[in-house]
């Protein structure tokens, strides 16, 4: 067993150097001249400002949290685990909004002189980067970290701070990003289309740069921290469900000298060959790529997920572990699949076509037509997690239960590289289809990069909903995980509805879903008003801007949204890590479990809502822009608009912020459980 040990972390190596490898691969591609290259500059630089600004105040959020770990547990193994959580997240989202910033423009000059083949590979590339640095930066980090606390089970709580240290990290990313985003994106589409009457990603249009420097902090950065903190998430509860399970469970399960270090050590076994499919999926889209670019994505990632259910009975079979936690691995996955495909129903299906049908009658009827949708795609999404809690926990002996939920997380998870390869490919051909517009190369290259952001629409849509059902088991596991860390040494610990401090917790764990909905979506509409003024000041000051002979102040708009991003992300996430401190200390941890599980459903059904109606508004607007309903500049489109500007805080900003959200506040409360009854 000690060997097997160093796999996780080598394969995580191996697959950053392979990130690097198709890096190189895409920087070889021509980036253009000119006005093409200046307006990719402008993005390249624009995120990175943005990037640097926002981590130096994580910088000082992280160091001030080291410091109260450090003073609460004595020790320097949980505040060590913390920073490497912190430092693997971050680089994940850095490296992949770094590379996606190359990958765009050489995507947009494949589509003007290779075409659609050419130009899907490229983008589908540069988003593989950043899925296979989520991955392998999840192995390198926590494999790492295994091997040294792992052994031993007076530090083996330690690794809890990983999990903290990276979900701090993505909660910042994902509302910071998303506000910069969204208010770029609101206000560049409220006064360019329907005030001014100009294209989307029109030159003339001074917000258009930070919209398309947006998609890069939000949806790659941002979405890689929160997928990283998922599937590490899932990986540290599972471990500890293992560490303290009773040894009559154990010894059912698995057998063997080694049966709970056994245990303990599958979930990165899985992650482990999950990278490898990912890789094979990845391959796969290559090869397919010459034909629909949806097809090639679906059976790359279908494919990559049979992949790992055959890889994984192969693991658990090598391992001599009960064939029911096979069973449990590929409830997780199935149902990360079904998840996926009832998202790219809800948000590129009928229901599109009936909302953008409600724009003949006017804003009111698209604004009602998508919060319906929203919430009837709760549903199935919801049962589908709930029989996956229900199987996994039911296929294992009694005791064992949540280490088959726990199982079935890592499942769903263990592919993530393919899975956030296509969510990131997403914003690189929405940047690639931006600078095509910006640089006026044709509406040949246009139909062509548009192509490829329509598919992109769906696979975010689908990354959004497949991100939340994750979430939402990881967090499960990290509850139960907190349960079993508070009963080893409370005797009778148990979270009983009748118990006043568990319902009293509850409805607390409730609030916190709408709140921090609230000041997300408050903060997008504060910034939103003033990039809006910012534009139409442009307009009205800048002599010959609307007629094309004068260059709008981009830098001035980018400016905006960095400033309003970091002025806003910060209570939200001193939110989510303070709370559970001052429940589990001020009423107890009963309290404490209440207010998670109230929180798990609140955030799973909130997040749900907003991201599948937020994506159904934008596709039934890009609908209408397709001709459809009397297509741009009617009414009917205006009043599309209208609904996409409401969905894009919906799916980018504050539902995104919810599976992060209970993530938090999950692993925040694991990691003091030992001091709350110590």
């Amino acid at each position: 067993m000690s060997d097997l040990l160093y796999i996780p972390p080598v394969l995580g190596v191996a697959g950053i150097i392979l990130a690097f490898i198709i890096f190189a691969l895409v920087k070889k591609n021509p980036a253009g001249e000119g006005k093409i290259k200046q307006i990719a500059d402008a993005i390249h630089l624009g995120a990175m400002v943005f990037m640097r600004r926002e981590y130096t105040v994580l910088f000082i959020f992280a160091a001030v949290l080291t410091v109260l770990l450090y003073i609460g547990f004595g020790s320097w193994h949980t505040p060590l685990a913390f920073v490497v959580g912190a430092l693997c997240s971050a680089s994940a989202g850095y490296i992949g909004m770094y590379t996606a910033t190359f990958a765009n423009v050489r995507t947009t000059v494949a589509a003007n002189q290779k075409g659609a083949s050419e130009a899907l590979s490229i983008a589908f590339f540069g988003g593989s980067i950043m899925g296979l640095t989520v991955a392998s930066m999840g192995l390198l980090g926590l494999g790492g970290l295994y091997l040294l606390f792992g052994a031993n089970p007076e530090h083996a709580e330690a690794i809890h701070g990983f999990g903290m240290g990276a979900s701090t990290v993505a909660l910042f990313s994902r509302v910071g990003g998303g506000i910069f985003t969204k208010s770029a994106d609101v206000g560049a589409d409220l006064v360019g289309k329907v005030e001014a009457g100009i294209p989307e990603d029109d030159p003339r249009n001074p917000g258009v740069i930070a919209d398309n420097v947006g998609d890069n902090v939000g949806d790659i950065a941002g979405m890689g921290s929160d997928i990283f903190e998922s599937y590490c998430g899932s990986m540290i509860a599972t471990i500890a469900i293992a560490s303290t399970m009773a040894s009559s469970s154990v010894a059912i399960m698995a057998s063997g000298a080694e049966t709970a270090e056994t245990l303990m050590f599958l979930p990165l076994a899985l992650a482990s060959v999950g990278l490898i499919c990912s890789v094979i999926g990845i391959l796969v889209v290559k090869v397919f790529s010459g034909s629909d670019p949806a097809k090639a994505l679906r059976i790359g990632t279908i494919g990559s997920t049979l992949l790992l259910m055959l890889a994984a009975y192969l693991v658990i079979q090598y391992f001599g572990i009960h064939f029911n936690v096979w069973l449990c691995v590929v409830a997780g996955a199935a149902g990360g699949i079904i998840i996926g495909l009832v998202t790219e129903y809800y948000t590129g299906g009928k229901p599109v076509r009936d909302i953008a049908r409600g724009g003949e009658t006017g804003p009111a009827t698209v604004m009602i037509a998508g919060l319906a949708v929203g919430m009837q795609s709760v549903v199935i999404p919801v049962l589908t997690i709930a029989a996956i809690i229900f199987i996994s926990s039911s296929l294992l002996p009694e005791g064992a239960g949540v280490y088959g939920v726990g199982i079935g997380a890592v499942g769903m998870l263990a592919t993530v590289g393919i899975t956030m390869a296509i969510d990131a490919y997403g914003p690189v051909a929405d940047n690639a289809g931006g600078i095509a517009e910006m640089a006026e190369m044709g509406e040949e290259t246009r139909a062509i990069t548009d192509g490829l952001d329509e598919v992109g629409n769906t696979t975010a849509a689908i990354g959004k909903g497949f991100a939340i059902g994750a979430a939402g088991l990881a967090a499960l596991a990290i509850i139960a995980a907190y349960i079993e860390t508070i009963s080893r040494k409370v005797e009778g610990f148990a979270l009983n509805i009748s118990n006043p401090e568990v319902l009293t917790g509850m409805f607390l764990g409730g609030i916190f879903p709408f709140l921090v909905s609230a000041i997300t979506m408050r903060a997008v509409g504060d910034a939103a008003f003033d990039m809006i003024k910012e534009i139409r000041r442009q307009f009205k000051e800048i002599p010959g801007l609307l007629e094309g002979t004068a260059e709008p102040d981009n830098a001035r708009c980018v400016d905006i949204a960095t400033t309003a991003a970091l002025k806003r992300m910060v209570l939200p996430g001193a939110l989510a890590v303070f709370a559970p401190v001052v429940v589990g200390f001020g009423i107890g941890p009963e309290a404490l479990g209440g207010m998670l599980g109230g929180a798990l459903v609140s955030c799973v059904l909130l997040a749900l809502t907003m991201a599948n109606a937020g994506g159904a508004w934008d596709n039934a607007k890009k609908y209408v822009e397709k001709g459809n309903l009397g297509g741009k500049g009617s009414d009917v489109h205006k009043a599309a608009v209208v609904g996409d500007t409401v969905g894009d805080p919906f799916k980018d900003t504050s539902g995104p912020a919810m599976n992060i959200l209970i993530n938090v506040m999950a692993i925040v409360s694991l990691v003091i459980a030992p001091l709350l009854v110590g």
